[in-house]
């Protein structure tokens, strides 16, 4: 019989404002659902399922103080009202690997339409599976219902089998909801007023083993939903986890299904992995799993020629233009997507003709500056730090006047206008991979025009002169907020940071 979720209430004031107090250890009561799931189903037979518990999120060094005030304003909104609330999903997983979440999930037993009520700014978003998305703020705090998310029970093979043995009605239905999470280590629920997580899907021993394993099989998830092709990968890098076995045959074997994606999805889920601090080793393992050729074979053609194997530990200047980067951001402090672009349009150029380290230096120089490249040479020509040899994008040093630096450095500035109007053409990133015949044909182009017309501002300075009252950043802190949202500047100033950093190692005198 189905539970009427908007008929439960809890007043207790105590336990609302019980986030913003400190830790309260809580009687474990693990032992009293793991020891009756053995898994069993309800008929009594055996289940794949894993036996599922609940723990003290004190015991797995949980604070509640680690929870954002946005998503603590809305928890407590729905609290108060009487309503169920629970943190769900990646963030669960971040705040016990003591990592920063991204962003914060509320699954609540409110219907959308009585949350909506709840919060002055507040809308119901997506037809498919909506949800809500409360303002609070400049934050944006995703929250689904319980209610919502049942309709999608009972699709597929996988939902057919029975529950796990020991499971109440409230456990049922937070069970269901975890089936339904693309992968173990999401499918955690925390009640951060109870102080307990719920873990029906093995999630946390495989955070202790450090693997991403979908909740269903592998086979079966993928070809439900593709896009998790691509979550597996992000996750696996951001974390430094690995795959399953499981997961990583049916991620390289299903690779190809990702191009049923929108483009726009593709994008999202590129910038995902790019601007969030774990570009490089999302690159390696798009390269690892046969997925670079498909969405970057532009890099991946760079990465044969390389002689960079699939599993190799080894490094090249790509990898090292995006492992500077990733020490700039973090997932609560991104980039925009048009500098992830610019550095592999710029780096394209200079794989097609290698440059002296001081052109690729003014060039960043002026980059940074909005185009002056008198100011940006004179800078130049003051480092006295020797750049990393171990780069074939970088030639020997020619000692070049003033003159030939100059026209060098409008000849690179003109390769990478190029090289971005053949990162958006079809034929030419079709044309990419043509050399290397066991590679799989694409001819995907997921950099939006929008997206490349604002990569051409970012260099159009080196093309038609200095920028009239553009002024470039001084110091070396990074304004994070104006960074995610494109601002010109700070982007200019982080990609000179980058380049810098490559050319110039800071181990290097």
């Amino acid at each position: 019989m189905a539970l009427k979720w908007d008929m439960i209430r809890f007043g207790s004031v105590a336990a609302i404002e019980a986030l913003d107090e400190p830790e309260i250890v809580i009687k474990d009561s693990s032992s009293e659902t793991s020891d009756s799931s053995r898994g069993k189903n309800v008929s009594g037979e055996d289940s794949k399922w894993p036996r599922w518990k609940k723990m003290n999120s004190h015991d797995l060094g949980i604070s509640t103080s680690n929870i954002s005030k946005p998503t603590k304003k809305v928890l407590n909104g729905l609290k108060r009202k009487g309503y169920e609330v629970y943190l769900v999903g990646g963030c669960v997983r971040d705040l016990i690997l003591k990592r920063t979440p991204k962003d914060f999930d509320i699954i609540t037993t409110a219907e959308l339409g009585q949350v909506v009520s709840e919060f002055s700014r507040c809308e119901i978003v997506g037809r498919r599976f909506p949800i809500c998305h409360v303002h609070i703020g400049d934050t944006i705090v995703e929250v689904s219902s319980f209610s919502t998310s049942g309709r999608k029970f009972g699709r597929g093979p996988s939902y057919k089998l029975g529950r796990p043995a020991g499971c109440n009605d409230k456990d049922y239905i937070r069970w269901r909801n975890c089936l339904q999470r693309d992968f173990t280590i999401n499918g955690l629920m925390f009640d951060p007023y109870e102080r307990v997580i719920y873990d029906y899907m093995g999630g946390i021993d495989d955070i202790k083993k450090a693997k991403v394993r979908t909740v269903i099989p592998a086979n079966t998830s993928f070809q439900e939903d593709c896009a998790r092709i691509l979550r597996a990968i992000r996750i696996a890098a951001r974390l430094g986890f690995s795959l399953s076995k499981e997961t990583a045959h049916f991620v390289k074997n299903l690779s190809p299904s990702i191009l049923r994606l929108d483009k726009s999805r593709l994008l999202m889920e590129m910038n995902y992995m790019l601007a969030y601090g774990s570009a490089e080793a999302s690159l390696r393992l798009l390269w690892r799993f046969g997925l670079l050729e498909i969405l970057l074979p532009f890099q991946a053609a760079y990465f044969v020629r390389s002689g960079l194997r699939r599993r190799d530990k080894r490094s090249n200047m790509l990898l090292s233009l995006f492992s500077n980067l990733d020490r700039l951001l973090a997932p609560d402090r991104p980039c925009h997507s048009s500098l992830w672009v610019a550095i592999l349009a710029f780096h394209k150029a200079l794989s097609d003709k290698s440059r002296d380290p001081m052109v690729v230096a003014t060039f960043g120089l002026a980059v940074h500056n909005g185009g002056d490249i008198v100011e940006a040479v004179n800078i130049a020509r003051r480092i006295n730090k020797s750049h990393d040899i171990s780069f074939r994008e970088l030639s020997e040093p020619q000692n070049l006047e003033n003159e030939a630096l100059t026209n060098e450095v409008m000849d690179l500035a003109a390769s990478v206008k190029s090289t971005m109007s053949m990162m958006t053409d079809e034929h030419f990133v079709s044309q990419a991979m043509s050399a290397y015949p066991e590679a799989p044909y694409s001819d995907l182009v997921f950099i939006s025009y929008a997206l490349y017309l604002k990569v051409c501002q970012f260099f159009k300075c080196l093309t038609r002169g200095p920028e009239k009252g553009f002024v470039a950043k001084q110091g070396s802190r990074i304004d994070y907020e104006l960074l995610a949202l494109g601002n010109l500047r700070e982007l200019r100033h982080t990609f000179a940071r980058v380049v810098f950093d490559t050319i110039y190692p800071l181990n290097r005198t």
